[in-house]
């Protein structure tokens, strides 16, 4: 081999094998050979959710490729099941061809936690204009919090959009951390097992808001405080914000005060 041969290799990017495909199964990501089977009925509805988990996880929309090897299966699979949700409008293909989700999904998520949902936005509102950062409301999910609803100021000069539907680990982030430290017992050991309680959700415990940065997305703070309401599951009210905000403490009894309000007008 040439020496302008060699040189040219060496700028090369490095070719690696693909890593194994996850899909999301029971709130944990798995890969597609520890799925259940089940009979052909439940795994074709199965299969059709872990499909609309997908499209929510993409940042962008997904080709009939992409989908079936986030499902792991053959794209003729992958294709029955997008037909069916498009029957339903749950799934939309543009003119490339790409699928994304539909807006009748929305209808099904206003169904979700729906007292919460409907008591929360005013607050959420009146917050996100008060204190000039985006806020938003997140419920426990198995082991994962799901960003139930989203408001984000109307006069800021940088904010940080928080999608609904958006997701990470119980274990990281100040949602997560406010709603550890509300749980009971019992729920602890149902969510997290027989560990201790995390350093964050006691902090939680001392100050009444739970504070972390850096923890689910770089340069970025959020602080919460917990949330529960009979009848729905566990929640917390935050917010996030570029860099730790000046005033903690007052932002968190601001936060708590919005939280007591929801709690009152649910009910």
């Amino acid at each position: 081999m040439s020496e302008a041969a060699r040189a040219q290799r060496a700028r090369e990017p490095a070719v690696r094998p693909a890593g194994p495909v996850r899909i999301r199964h029971n709130g944990r990501m798995v890969s597609p050979a520890e799925t259940p089977a089940g009979t052909a009925g439940s795994q074709t509805l199965d299969r059709g959710l872990r499909a609309l988990e997908a499209l929510a996880d993409a940042e962008r929309p997904m080709s009939i490729s992409e989908l079936a090897d986030a499902l792991g299966v053959h794209r003729s699979n992958a294709y029955r099941i997008l037909r069916t949700l498009e029957e339903h409008r749950f799934v939309l293909r543009d003119d490339a061809g790409l699928i994304r989700l539909g807006p009748r999904l929305a209808a099904l998520g206003r169904g979700a936690a729906s007292t919460l949902h409907s008591a929360a936005l005013p607050e959420l509102t009146e917050l996100a204009n008060t204190v000039g950062m985006t806020a938003f409301v997140t419920v426990l999910d198995g082991t994962e919090v799901i960003t139930l609803v989203s408001v984000e100021p109307r006069r800021s000069h940088a904010t940080v959009a928080q999608r609904p539907g958006t997701r990470h680990p119980a274990t990281a982030g100040a949602p997560g951390h406010a709603i550890e430290a509300s749980l009971s017992p019992a729920e602890r050991v149902a969510v997290f097992g027989e560990v201790p309680l995390s350093e964050g959700a006691e902090q939680c415990q001392i100050d009444g808001y739970a504070l972390s940065h850096d923890e689910v997305i770089r340069g970025l703070t959020s602080i919460a405080v917990p949330l529960r309401l009979e009848g729905e599951p566990p929640a917390a009210l935050a917010v996030v914000h570029i860099g730790v905000p000046d005033d903690l403490a007052e932002l968190g009894l601001e936060m708590r005060r919005a939280a007591a309000r929801i709690v009152r007008a649910a009910g």
